[in-house]
């Protein structure tokens, strides 16, 4: 017996995207979308996909995995200090797809795009033979030349992050372990929050004024703390960071003080989509007032330093951590 019927492409695209299109779109009629930048503004173009099986759950809700998907780039165009503008999505959709699924996952894109003010301008949508992949370019601008680059950290620079490390990574951890002892202390309202953060990366788009005024380099933590400052640094700069510091929500406080060494999950694990960046010592109170009145939390972890050596991550005591892994790997 045959399933349901589906709608065609370009069933598909009239009815679950096309509402969700721009200005220049030409409502996802045409192969090609247009988008002038602001006077006196670059633009800046960014890329990320996400795959069923290796970065979300199969079975996780599909508005969730949408918000995800748009999420992780919004978190690359906020780190360079940008706004966002359009976006356009690659959908490679797996054999068992579901009109309800795609209802689902469109109705998640089009509430995360709106509250970003990031419209959809195209894209394409494909069979994918294997697992679903979800493939977003995102254009954001910024004013002329003020784009905040990743690698342009000085020595003696202060080393800051946005929001709280090592939740979505714990969520995970609690994904694939629902009973694990640490776990077994957390209250429902504890495990919900790191179970959320996992799901939900929440881009730090208030901030990007904030890293233009004052930031000397700046990027997302994807991939994990440790990994993510160790490719900011590079060319005879490293850091010394304070563990103590890194600021934790009180869930992973928790978590932490049940297993100490689930700090090494919080400092490696990725998924933050927090911001890591540097500002000159004497623009950190300026800084952490511009953060703050964008209602972004903003701690100092630590400090650039002179030399070629993986950043140092010190206890109280003073002994540094050795990582078993320092970040996230894609391959």
């Amino acid at each position: 017996m045959s399933g349901p019927a589906r709608s065609s492409e370009e069933g598909l695209i009239a009815r679950y995207f096309a509402p969700l299109a721009g200005p220049g779109a030409d409502g996802l009629r045409d192969d090609a979308a247009t988008l002038t930048p602001s006077p006196g503004h670059d633009l800046v173009l960014t890329a990320d996909a996400v795959v069923a099986g290796l970065h979300y759950f199969p079975d996780d809700p599909p508005a969730s995995i949408a918000r995800k998907a748009l999420g992780v780039n919004l978190s690359d165009i906020a780190a360079k200090g940008a706004v966002p503008r359009g976006f356009l999505l690659t959908l490679a959709l797996p054999d068992d797809w579901t009109e309800d699924w795609l209802a689902g996952f469109s109705a998640g894109l089009g509430t995360a795009a709106a509250a970003a003010g990031c419209p959809l301008l195209g894209g394409d949508t494909v069979r994918s033979g294997g697992p679903a992949l979800i493939g977003i370019s995102m254009v954001g601008e910024v004013p002329a030349g003020a784009i905040v680059r990743r690698t342009h950290a000085r020595i003696g620079d202060r080393i800051c992050v946005t929001g709280t490390i090592g939740d979505a990574a714990l969520g995970l951890r609690l994904r694939l372990d629902p009973a694990a002892p640490w776990a077994a202390g957390l209250d429902p309202a504890l495990r919900a929050a790191l179970a959320d953060r996992y799901l939900h990366p929440r881009p730090r788009l208030a901030a990007a004024p904030a890293l233009r005024r004052h930031a000397s380099a700046a990027m997302d933590v994807s991939d994990g703390l440790a990994g993510d400052l160790a490719k900011m640094l590079g060319g005879g700069r490293s850091a010394r960071i304070a563990v103590e510091s890194v600021p934790l929500s009180k869930a992973a406080r928790s978590a932490c003080a049940a297993e100490p060494d689930l700090i090494d999950t919080v400092l490696t694990g990725g998924d933050d989509y927090e911001i890591l960046c540097t500002v000159a010592p004497e623009g950190l109170d300026a800084f952490r007032v511009d953060a703050a009145a964008a209602g972004v939390p903003l701690t100092a972890i630590g400090t650039v330093t002179a030399g070629d050596g993986p950043p140092r991550f010190e206890s109280g005591d003073g002994a540094a951590r050795v990582f078993a892994t320092g970040a996230f790997s894609h391959f």
